[in-house]
This record gives C-alpha cells, sequence and structure tokens, in this order.
C-alpha cells in the first residue's frame, strides 16, 4: 500500500465513540476534521495532547475544525479518559486496529531500545470533501492545536 500524503483522499472509517455512538467520516462532510491518533489513554504525552485540543477546542470550533481523537483503546477506557479531562469531542474505539492500519499509524516503535508494536501519535486534518490536507508526524503533544493553526496562519 502506498503511504497516505496530501492531496490523497482519507480512509473511510466508522467506529463507536466513547458513548457507543457510531461516528464516521461522512458525519463530518463540510467541516475541516482534525483527526489525532495516540498511543493510549491516560497516559503523561497522550493526556497532554488531548488536553491541548481541548483547551483550544472553541477556537478551532470557531476557525471550522472539528476534533476525532483515535487509539485502540476501549469504549470504558475512552469513557474514563474523557470524563476525568472533561473532553468535549469524540474519541474514537479502534480494538480491532482497523483506524490505524487504514491510516499507516500503526507500526513498530522503539522504546528504551525494546521493539513493540503500537500506534505512531500521527495527526491527520482532513478537508471539508474528505481530502487529507496535512500529516503531522512529529507532533508536539503541548502545542497540538498550535501546530495545526500554523499550518493555516501562513496561507
Amino acid at each position: 500500500m502506498e503511504e497516505l500524503k496530501a492531496g490523497d483522499k482519507a480512509p473511510d472509517f466508522t467506529g463507536k465513540n466513547q458513548k457507543g455512538e457510531s461516528i464516521s467520516l461522512a458525519d463530518f462532510s463540510g467541516k475541516k476534521l482534525i483527526l489525532y491518533f495516540y498511543p493510549k489513554d491516560n497516559t503523561p504525552g497522550c493526556t497532554t495532547e488531548s488536553c491541548n485540543f481541548r483547551d483550544n477546542y472553541q477556537s478551532l470550533l470557531h476557525k471550522g475544525f472539528e476534533v476525532v481523537g483515535v487509539s485502540i483503546d476501549s469504549e470504558a477506557s475512552h469513557q474514563r479518559f474523557s470524563n476525568k479531562h472533561n473532553l468535549p469531542f469524540n474519541l474514537l474505539v479502534d480494538e480491532d486496529k482497523k483506524i490505524v492500519q487504514d491510516y499507516q499509524v500503526w507500526g513498530e516503535k522503539n522504546l528504551y531500545g525494546m521493539k513493540y508494536m503500537g500506534t505512531k501519535r500521527t495527526t491527520f486534518v482532513i478537508n471539508e470533501s474528505g481530502i487529507i490536507e496535512h500529516i503531522i508526524k512529529k507532533v508536539k503533544n503541548k502545542e497540538a492545536s498550535q501546530q495545526i493553526l500554523d499550518l493555516y496562519e501562513s496561507v
């Protein structure tokens, strides 16, 4: 499979959110979607990134963006994570790893010399027509929202 890049049609997805509701890419037609993939609920980096999106959520909405997080955690885990940190956006459950594989963010990682399979922290910005506009592979957890806004400030 060829690597996803800006200009490609975003892979379609459907999944359950932290409330058990079905969410799909089509639900965001006509909006810009920030689809961020993170390794695990309630870990320091993932919490920092998610809370950054929470803290900037209203300004992102005001600029026409919607935010959806994706990890391979369970619905119950997402529910606890969302409630604990008052996350106002959807977190998609991807326990079967279909979405992470379709977006090519599941792969080998290296932590302290140990190799393992996991979700590579990556953010996709998908336009109103379902086309990938930007892919951020070097996500700065504390500045995740600003990284996206900076892409549009210079346009």
